[in-house]
């Protein structure tokens, strides 16, 4: 009964991981730092963010075929704001499984951002590339930039992160259209922070219930221990009054 139990467990935790692919890195909040709010500021880049409060984004990430210039695909830049000093962190990017594709995240503070040229040149690559489109996907929300709790004055600290995105298709297909524009790949974005830097907090709802349900389980597999028992006495004394 008892591996019954764990084999039917095990196969709960199964059924939460298959409906989509998921990526994820894990990083402690930096340091608080005077964030300027003179232009150019963090809202004038464009990019999407997300929070403690505002912890959820779906939406579309451009994807690419590999190439000698970019191993991992096509970079995507996003802003994790209102973090704690030295709280643990995950973010994770789930899509479905009918779109293949491989995903890289990274994560930076601001100054490791500014001081490296590779990454500032693909971070302002990224956000002219948002502004100058007129099509935004609607479904790209929060945005620290329409956020007016977003908005800070000029004593704020604020614990900030990028985090960076890349995107590779992960497939082949006849289809010359589709092989020379790789389709949109529709994910979610997920900033989950750790109750005391040990378990992520999306997961506690789903921990409470396997709790639940692992000591229905053995409180049911003890009473039917206890019934068989039983029930073999019964067949024990049954067989020593015919003797």
């Amino acid at each position: 009964m008892y591996f019954t139990m764990c084999h039917f467990l095990l196969l709960l935790l199964h059924a939460f991981t298959i409906s989509a692919n998921t990526e994820k890195v894990i990083f402690l909040g930096p340091s608080s730092l005077q964030v300027p709010v003179e232009h150019p500021t963090l809202e004038d880049l464009n990019l999407e963010a997300l929070s403690p409060q505002h912890w959820t984004l779906r939406t579309h990430i451009r994807a690419e075929f590999p190439t000698d210039s970019s191993k991992h695909g096509q970079a995507s830049w996003y802003l994790l704001y209102r973090l704690e000093e030295g709280k643990r962190y995950e973010v994770r990017i789930c899509w479905a499984a009918t779109q293949p594709t491989s995903f890289r995240l990274e994560t930076y503070d601001l100054p490791t951002v500014f001081e490296k040229p590779e990454l500032i040149t693909s971070l302002a690559q990224y956000s002219e590339g948002r502004q100058s489109d007129p099509t935004q996907i609607q479904d790209e929300k929060p945005s620290i930039s329409r956020k007016p709790t977003a908005k800070r004055g000029p004593d704020d600290l604020s614990s900030t992160l990028f985090l960076q995105v890349f995107a590779a298709a992960d497939y082949y297909t006849t289809n010359k259209t589709i092989m020379n524009n790789v389709p949109p790949v529709f994910v979610d974005i997920i900033l989950d922070p750790f109750i005391f830097n040990v378990f992520p907090r999306s997961l506690l709802p789903t921990a409470a219930y396997i709790v639940l349900l692992a000591i229905g389980g053995w409180y049911l597999a003890k009473y039917v221990g206890s019934w068989f028992e039983n029930l073999a006495k019964q067949n024990a004394d049954e067989e020593k009054k015919k003797i």
